[in-house]
């Protein structure tokens, strides 16, 4: 089946392998959730899911979306920000310029620049803008937006409850470019490694840490990027935080920024990269397989 889809890319250019690939996400979305998620593990990995024992991170990432977790308050880019709140205080979450459905109306988009233009139910295609906006472009760039279901692309089926929304935020950086990107990857409660996003505009690039701050050889997707990478100032209370926004949890990645001394919250992701991005040693999807907690446990809501 590998060869299929290496030799259906291999023959189409970039349009029609666009035409192709919308075709094939839409078949599988017309699929029962068990056999899309199947056949999306088997194109990735070449091998079928043990999606009622798993057992590799990979596998418990598939095994979760089957169990359809009601995760929409965390996901929701909007909505995890109470939740954030109530654990680690208001001081680390970015503010809110404007949220609903839509954008307001265009006299009333006042914010001050620079600012970034994002829907609570996505993942990536952030609206950066730096100087005074095209409103006719980005209106038509947000409503593709707002149309995408990524819960039937990726079978997040957590993502499908959330009402969608327009969110407004100040851009948070210390020059024009986007800040590092801290992705901590939490087991148990315990953090295991760092994931640091950098050039992420422009040419994205990862590279990995551990608690300690010694680089480690895992590859996930991006280039390794062989720059030195500082130490965060404020490491240790970045994974103290990580810890408070992941008790309950079996398994969370609790995403941070670290802009001019200060933490401050990014997102929770349940999924990373959908669980079918692959980990170079592939003993890490064993290690974190290992290491989270299965059945999956997640905090009442009712005591957040």
């Amino acid at each position: 089946m590998k060869t299929i889809f290496r030799a259906a890319k291999a023959i189409t250019p970039g349009p029609v392998q666009e035409v192709i690939d919308r075709g094939y996400t839409h078949a599988l979305q017309l699929l029962p959730l068990r056999t899309a998620l199947q056949i999306r593990y088997f194109k990735s990995y070449q091998r079928w899911p043990r999606l009622d024992q798993p057992v590799l991170f990979s596998e418990k990432c598939q095994a979760l979306k089957l169990l359809r977790p009601n995760l929409a308050i965390y996901v929701d880019k909007v909505a995890v920000k109470a939740f954030v709140e109530r654990r680690i205080g208001t001081q680390r979450v970015i503010p809110t310029l404007f949220a609903g459905p839509q954008l307001p109306p265009r006299a009333e988009r006042n914010w001050p620049l620079p600012y970034v233009i994002k829907t609570n139910h996505g993942s990536g295609g952030n609206i950066f803008v730096r100087e005074p906006p095209d409103w006719d472009t980005i209106e038509v760039r947000l409503n593709e937006m707002l149309a995408c279901d990524f819960s039937a692309i990726s079978g997040e089926t957590f993502y499908g409850t959330i009402n969608r929304q327009v969110l407004v935020e100040p851009f948070i950086a210390e020059g024009p470019d986007l800040p590092l990107d801290y992705k901590i990857f939490v087991c148990g409660g315990e953090p295991q490694f760092i994931q640091v996003d950098t050039d992420r505009e422009h040419a994205h690039k990862r590279v990995f840490f551990d608690r300690d701050w010694n680089r480690l050889p895992i590859r996930l997707g991006y280039p390794d990027d062989p720059r030195p990478i500082t130490r965060p100032i404020n490491l240790e209370h970045m994974l103290e935080l990580a810890r408070k926004l992941a008790h309950g949890f079996g398994f969370v990645r609790v995403d941070f920024y670290e802009v001019q001394g200060r933490v401050l919250f990014g997102e929770m992701t349940f999924t990373p990269e959908s669980g079918l991005m692959r980990f170079e040693p592939s003993s890490v999807d064993e290690d974190l397989g290992r290491l989270w907690p299965w059945p999956p446990t997640f905090p009442d809501p009712q005591g957040l």
